[in-house]
């Protein structure tokens, strides 16, 4: 029977996590000859697997060694207002969906999918790159619902042909469901709901019946609703079980641990980080454009229009 393989990182990056000196510096104590393992002078390039016995010593001195954190999987639910663009960086100096989310260490946020320029709502962020692409990816059949402000002559013809599909240029497509919410002459709300994410495929689907959206607002990714209270420009980072739903959803296992700060402290932590990130965001989006493009790096564009 083959024994378990070793977990082993290299020298440098052990001990540079456990507080020890930059890579660069450790580099250079192993070129010279001051680190051991074990007993053993260790070498530029050593690897080694870090057990409750294991013994390193800089200049003849114990060293104490930092276990690596775990990665967690963490998921944000972000209530995305029209104009910000769903890229990293837009060469125009445009706002973004990843300016007012907060800083990471060691991981950075994916966007589940994507909002057009001018649809509001829903948009989930996590560090998990496996849990953003099973999500995404048109084989889940992940249910999305938008809120959807509609300007046109609604008959019960249209709303037929809505779920019955209709051929778009990339494809036959159709509503899951329709709902009726409210409204009066020709500007009425529905509630439509859909299992893939194709580009603008909500409005498209009304314009192929000769209806136009006027407002569209994503309030549901599966059964993760938008969060009540959350003000556009907000975040809320989601609990262990909305996560482990969404990690279930698509065959993945769960997770034991979670960042979320405890109940008593989340809420004001939440209220204080909602605060200053939309008061940034605010000021950047009201700065000249030429000021703001100089601010930011350049990078090829990517938008939904």
């Amino acid at each position: 029977m083959s024994s378990k393989p070793q977990q082993t990182e290299k020298l440098q990056k052990i001990l540079a996590r456990s507080g020890h000196g930059s890579r660069r510096e450790i580099e250079g104590f192993l070129k010279e000859g001051r680190i051991s393992v074990d007993g053993k002078m260790a070498t530029l390039g050593d690897r080694v697997e870090v057990t409750t016995s294991t013994k390193i010593r800089l200049d003849g001195r114990l060293l104490t060694i930092r276990e690596p954190e775990k990665d967690i999987c963490r998921v944000m639910a972000y209530y995305k207002p029209e104009g910000e663009l769903c890229t990293r960086h837009d060469p125009e100096g445009r706002p973004t969906v990843f300016t007012r989310l907060p800083k990471l260490t060691g991981a950075r946020w994916i966007a589940v999918g994507r909002l057009d320029v001018n649809t509001s709502g829903l948009l989930l962020f996590t560090t998990d790159g496996e849990l953003a692409n099973r999500l995404m990816h048109p084989s889940r059949e992940v249910e999305r619902e938008y809120a959807v402000r509609v300007f046109g002559e609604i008959t019960d013809a249209k709303i037929r042909q809505l779920t019955m599909g209709v051929q778009l240029e990339d494809g036959p497509a159709s509503f899951k469901t329709v709902s009726f919410r409210g409204g009066e002459g020709m500007n009425q709300w529905y509630n439509v709901t859909l299992t893939e994410g194709r580009n603008r495929e909500v409005r498209r689907l009304w314009e192929a019946v000769g209806v136009q959206v006027s407002r569209l607002i994503r309030v549901r990714y599966g059964d993760i609703d938008l969060p009540k209270g959350l003000p556009r420009g907000g975040w809320t980072e989601l609990g262990l079980e909305q996560t482990n739903y969404l990690r279930e959803l698509v065959g993945l296992s769960v997770e034991t641990e979670s960042k979320v700060a405890v109940e008593r402290d989340q809420r004001r932590l939440k209220a204080n980080q909602i605060r200053r990130a939309v008061k940034r965001h605010t000021q950047v989006a009201s700065r000249p454009a030429s000021k703001r493009q100089a601010s930011r790096p350049t990078a090829k564009k990517r938008t939904r229009a």
